[in-house]
């Protein structure tokens, strides 16, 4: 990775020199990624000057220091008939998390038009570097015909490629991988919204209006084969069906009413009618936040051995995944209001999706969170914040009771730069009526989430430009 590394820097370079008319960071409507780009949401047009091909490099790096703690209320001696023997949870160390690393490599290429790529260098999904996503930003279509439709792309602008796709606003007040300057805290919302399809997003943005219109083909992985759903009986739908398109759209109204005044607040749609291989709620693929929380010991179960499943990234401990099979639908609705340092963000998520695979059996599952954030100083380089979140819903319709994730969150933070963050975070997260049992079953693997609670202090330090 070092070579490929080395030889970019040297590529870039050598076309510096072969070609006068290449610079660097001129590049057009641009959302920064350092602390200017806190609550800077969707798409931004600025005024910035097209000065001919245009190279961009940047990169973001995040370290934690974690003292969590684990707690369940499994019994220490478990009765038969599970003969459950030397279940424990792991005691976690207070030590440093494994780092993430991320880098952006873009081009400004024509007046309007500009190319991205966002590449994790080091993230716990993959031992290797691997792409995020890219995608072509479209401001003008002057490549087409000078001032072609100059004046609706005044307003608007089209997304190309595989990218984070928009759904909501939470997402732009998250952590990603090293990227975690935009987040006051450490964790994400529970059931987090994160997903980058293949697709193409068109916005309209203009006097106060907020409005986009997304369409991705509902897949992570990209591929033509064929998907075949196993039967389920009774009847199910035809198995032999295509993956369908992914619809988002969002709309709503942000205005800065005075100096001192501004007002945001969006609604957001997501639907697919038939689930390929991405999922909404399990597409982050960096990291959550909490490592090792509610993890077990390896242990036996009727004499079978079960393994520990510490910082298992198919089984995020700290978020929720409600696990739609089949179709899946979502509407997020988010408030914020900035007065001089004073923030409000909430998210009031309904999702609702197929409770199996080929079946259309309808389940449910809902989010509630809002945090405040005071920002002060000469340049707003202190904060003080706090969040409360909560999520509902049946893991399967044949459970007999919702199960319930509650957090709450602050976190005292401190911009030594504009690139440079460091915070100190409190967390307490509660899981409610979780089953014993996996299955609900005497025979099944203990449950970690039953009377499950992890609470303790992370130390964060993020550098991003």
């Amino acid at each position: 990775m070092k070579k490929t590394i080395l030889l970019l820097v040297a590529a870039i370079g050598l076309g510096s020199v072969a070609n006068a008319q290449t610079s660097f960071g001129h590049i057009q409507n641009q959302i920064p990624r350092d602390q200017r780009g806190i609550n800077q949401f969707d798409i931004k047009k600025d005024s910035a000057e097209f000065k001919g091909l245009s190279i961009d490099l940047g990169a973001a790096f995040n370290m934690n220091y974690q003292a969590i703690n684990s707690f369940n209320d499994q019994p220490s001696t478990f009765a038969l008939p599970s003969k459950i023997v030397g279940y424990q949870l792991m005691n976690n160390e207070n030590n440093f998390t494994l780092p993430s690393a991320d880098m952006t490599i873009g081009a400004q290429l024509f007046e309007g038009v500009r190319v991205n790529l966002d590449i994790y260098l080091a993230s716990r999904h993959h031992n290797e570097t691997y792409a995020r996503g890219g995608y072509l930003q479209i401001d003008k279509l002057d490549f087409i015909k000078k001032d072609f439709l100059a004046d609706i792309m005044k307003y608007a602008t089209i997304k190309i490629g595989q990218m984070e796709n928009n759904f909501g606003d939470a997402h732009f007040r998250a952590s990603d991988n090293g990227s975690t300057m935009r987040n006051a805290f450490v964790g994400n919302n529970i059931m987090n919204a994160f997903i980058t399809d293949l697709g193409m997003e068109v916005y309209y943005n203009r006097s106060g209006l907020v409005s986009m219109i997304g369409v991705t083909n509902g897949n992570l992985n990209q591929g033509i084969k064929e998907v075949v759903y196993p039967t389920v009986s009774p009847a199910t739908p035809n198995p032999n069906t295509v993956v369908s398109p992914t619809i988002l759209a969002k709309l709503g109204y942000d205005k800065q009413i005075d100096q001192d005044l501004r007002v945001r607040l969006t609604g957001s749609y997501y639907h697919s009618a038939n689930l390929g291989n991405s999922n909404l709620y399990s597409s982050n693929r960096s990291g959550f936040g909490f490592w090792g929380v509610l993890n077990n010991n390896a242990y036996t179960n009727n004499g079978v051995a079960v393994a520990g499943n510490y910082n298992s990234t198919s089984t995020p401990e700290a978020t929720f995944n409600p696990g739609f099979k089949n179709w899946a639908t979502s509407l997020m609705f988010n408030p914020f209001v900035k007065y001089k340092g004073f923030e409000f963000f909430g998210t009031v998520e309904l999702t609702s999706g197929g409770d199996k695979v080929g079946v259309d059996d309808k389940r449910t599952a809902n989010q509630y969170a809002g945090d405040v954030v005071y920002r002060f100083g000469k340049n707003e380089q202190f904060y003080i914040a706090g969040k409360y979140n909560t999520v509902s819903g049946k893991l399967s319709n044949a459970d007999a009771k919702e199960v319930t994730v509650n957090r709450v969150e602050s976190s005292l933070g401190w911009f030594m730069t504009k690139n440079i963050l460091a915070k100190l975070d409190y967390v307490s997260q509660n899981y409610k009526n979780y089953t014993q049992f996996a299955g609900n079953v005497p025979t099944g693997n203990a449950n970690n989430f039953y009377g499950g609670n992890f609470k303790g202090l992370v130390f964060e330090a993020t550098i991003s430009f």
